[in-house]
């Protein structure tokens, strides 16, 4: 696997590249997701953020260059719409839109595979990431959607501010989430004869 550097040299944090967003974005377009924000999607990540017992759960669908929260769930309630900077003291709570190079949902698409960091600052590739320092986090763990052609659509994931011992059961927690959600995908694609 072939990564790309976002970060000055020196920085131990590398983006993955990601061959398959062309064909992601295709998909999300043709889908109708990605773009905007939807209540269902809200009402998935507080479910999420409630069962795994965490301040912050996103539904994430990821293009070239940016992250986008279809769904987020935040601890001061319902987020707002909007774009904000990293470090700009707003957080997760005014963002629905985040720069590729930060979170580590990008790594999670392009593996295809869950992501567990109980404390990210035990792992220097992932220490040095943007929102450990702009946001505090400090615990992650995400599962991709994927379709039924075996595309990663973008992630569900939950964060803390805290070291968190995901251990096994949030992992197994994750994944079924992720399945169920990709279900209800696939029903949407159906409903919509696409």
């Amino acid at each position: 696997m072939s990564y790309e550097p976002s970060r000055p040299a020196g920085r131990l944090l590398l983006t993955p590249q990601d061959k398959d967003a062309p064909a992601r974005v295709r998909r999300l377009r043709l889908l109708g997701l990605g773009e905007r924000s939807e209540p269902a999607f809200d009402a998935f990540a507080d479910r999420l953020a409630h069962v795994a017992a965490a301040p912050y759960a996103m539904v994430n669908f990821i293009d070239e260059r940016q992250q986008f929260f279809a769904g987020l769930h935040t601890p001061d309630g319902p987020a707002r719409s909007g774009h904000a900077a990293p470090g700009d003291g707003s957080g997760f709570e005014a963002r629905r839109y985040m720069a590729r190079d930060h979170g580590f949902c990008p790594h999670v698409v392009v593996r295809r595979k869950a992501l567990v960091l109980e404390d990210v600052c035990d792992y220097p590739r992932f220490a040095g990431n943007p929102v450990v320092d702009a946001f505090g986090v400090r615990s992650y763990l995400g599962a991709p959607l994927l379709d039924r052609g075996g595309i990663a659509l973008g992630t569900i994931c939950v964060v803390d501010v805290e070291p968190r011992p995901w251990g096994r059961a949030g992992l197994e927690t994750i994944k079924a989430m992720a399945a169920e959600l990709a279900e209800q995908l696939e029903r949407r694609e159906e409903v919509h004869g696409i």
